[in-house]
């Protein structure tokens, strides 16, 4: 299989690099960050090729792949894990211009991406696409507002294409984790609060990127004729709560 993964220079992507890489397939890595492609390319070997891209502009989508060699051109599985979460503050104290690059790249980002790679696929009769969802796509939470909005449409969006796709022999699924440590994700939701980021997780067992790497991967390999259209992973230290309620007393 050729895969296509984004957001590839740490985290997910790249556990999800390692692991198609290690089960023989070819990977192509694609981020912004040059340098950490060429890093995890040197480690991973020929079997990786990476790609600078950044799925927020078109046009850098469009040119990376107008370069791909012949041989890599046949992508049978994109996954599109760019996304990011920005702030935890409340709506009414929160900066629209996080906002804006949350809707850039976890919604028309993912968005462009499918567009570009999907026609391929369709034309081949084969193929797979695993957008990276969250549980806060269904379960609100405060400070998640826009994030989880986002999330919403990953959900809504992979059944949407499920609806589109019946017959063609192309698959979509959501992949929705719930709390998830060894990652850049609350660095970057915290804006390089370290400390606090930490406390996120302290105390706790959460999920790894490589459960989410072989969760990916399971996916990616079922016989062509099943979808998986969503799953949900949480750790057992994670489970939904009550309602949130104001009381005066």
């Amino acid at each position: 299989m050729i895969v296509f993964i984004t957001g590839a220079t740490a985290g997910f992507g790249a556990a999800m690099a390692r692991t198609f890489v290690r089960n023989g397939h070819q990977v192509l890595i694609s981020g912004r960050r040059a340098d950490r492609l060429a890093a995890l390319a040197a480690e991973l070997g020929e079997q990786a090729l990476p790609v600078v891209l950044d799925v927020t502009d078109r046009a850098s989508i469009q040119q990376a792949l107008a370069g791909l060699p012949a041989a890599w051109q046949a992508i049978d599985v994109l996954i599109n894990n760019a996304g990011l979460a920005l702030g935890v503050t409340p709506a009414h104290e929160s900066s629209l211009e996080d906002w804006d690059t949350m809707i850039a790249t976890n919604c028309s980002g993912l968005v462009a991406m499918t567009r570009a790679i999907l026609p391929g696929m369709v034309a081949r009769n084969r193929g797979t696409i695993i957008n990276l969802g969250s549980v806060a796509g269904d379960t609100p939470y405060p400070g998640g507002n826009v994030y989880g909005a986002t999330k919403a449409f990953v959900e809504q969006f992979t059944l949407n294409l499920r609806a589109d796709l019946v017959g063609t022999g192309v698959r979509a699924t959501n992949l929705a984790p719930g709390l998830c440590g060894g990652t850049e994700f609350s660095n970057v939701r915290l804006k390089g609060n370290d400390a606090a980021a930490a406390k996120v997780y302290e105390g706790t067992q959460p999920l790894t990127a490589d459960d989410i790497a072989n969760t990916a991967y399971w996916i990616a390999t079922l016989p062509p004729h099943v979808n998986i259209n969503r799953i949900e992973m949480m750790p057992t230290c994670q489970a939904y709560g009550p309602l949130a309620i104001k009381r005066d007393l």
